[in-house]
């Protein structure tokens, strides 16, 4: 088992990887490079305007900060924070949003990361808000799918249009995902030891 850091046995609840960290910079690159072209493709279309990333704290800060140093596009960065895992809890307990959206987002091109899309239901409650002030484009990205049955009313195409890897209904770690506040710095996706849930 590799380590962080080059660091043996610095995480030693960690179960087993699902996604290395080559694995997810390769993937990374990919979605910017695909963003990049539609928000040309949709501002040839509509005209120039601001872009704006808006990443869903605290689980998406990595893959938003890895995603925005691999576009080359003009653009402005708003936080929204939102919980639906909170503490040692192993399944969502509803999205709760818990830090005003950012509220000048009208005629923008809107690009919402998430790290994950389990239940649906945080992409869903954020994406509505901001479809309100009716922002000229509106996509999302998350660097999971997880294989569940989906509550939601949206389809999960519509939910997030770029997604990095689906995975296994498994409780996971590392890039960015916590359990308790802890994990967010592993550098790749693994899960946990049962004993140290």
């Amino acid at each position: 088992m590799r380590h962080a850091a080059g660091q043996p046995g610095a995480f030693p609840e960690i179960e087993r990887t699902l996604i290395a960290r080559e694995a997810i910079a390769a993937r990374v690159h990919e979605m910017a490079a695909k963003l990049c072209n539609d928000l040309r493709d949709e501002m040839a279309r509509t005209g120039p305007g601001r872009i704006v990333i808006v990443p869903i704290m605290s689980g998406a800060m990595i893959l938003a900060s890895d995603l925005l140093r691999e576009m080359p596009l003009k653009l402005s960065l708003g936080l929204v924070a939102v919980s639906s895992y909170p503490g040692t809890s192993l399944a969502s307990k509803g999205a709760v949003i818990q830090s005003e959206l950012p509220t000048d987002l009208a005629g923008t091109h809107v690009v919402v990361v998430d790290d994950i899309l389990d239940s649906g239901q945080t992409l869903e409650l954020v994406r509505r808000i901001i479809a309100e002030q009716r922002p000229a484009s509106l996509r999302a990205c998350v660097l999971l799918r997880k294989r569940v049955s989906r509550t939601a009313t949206t389809p999960d195409e519509r939910l997030a249009e770029y997604i990095g890897f689906d995975i296994p209904d498994e409780f996971v770690v590392g890039y960015g995902l916590d359990y308790n506040g802890y994990y967010r710095n592993y550098p790749e996706i693994a899960t946990l030891k049962r004993e140290a849930l």
